[in-house]
């Protein structure tokens, strides 16, 4: 993460009255829901290597 996105959500999470992990969390929750057969074994997969 640079620098300057990790200031502006410092900053959002001033302004917002919340702790960073606050915010972090509800953006995490706004994310769609993905059905999909695949998304659990998400975590099976290995690490892809360049």
């Amino acid at each position: 993460m640079s620098e300057h996105r990790l200031i502006d959500w410092q900053l959002y999470a001033v302004h917002a009255e919340k702790t960073m992990t606050q915010v972090m969390e509800e953006l995490i929750d706004s994310l769609p829901n993905i059905e999909n057969s695949h998304s659990s074994s998400i975590f099976n997969h290995k690490a892809i290597s360049f």
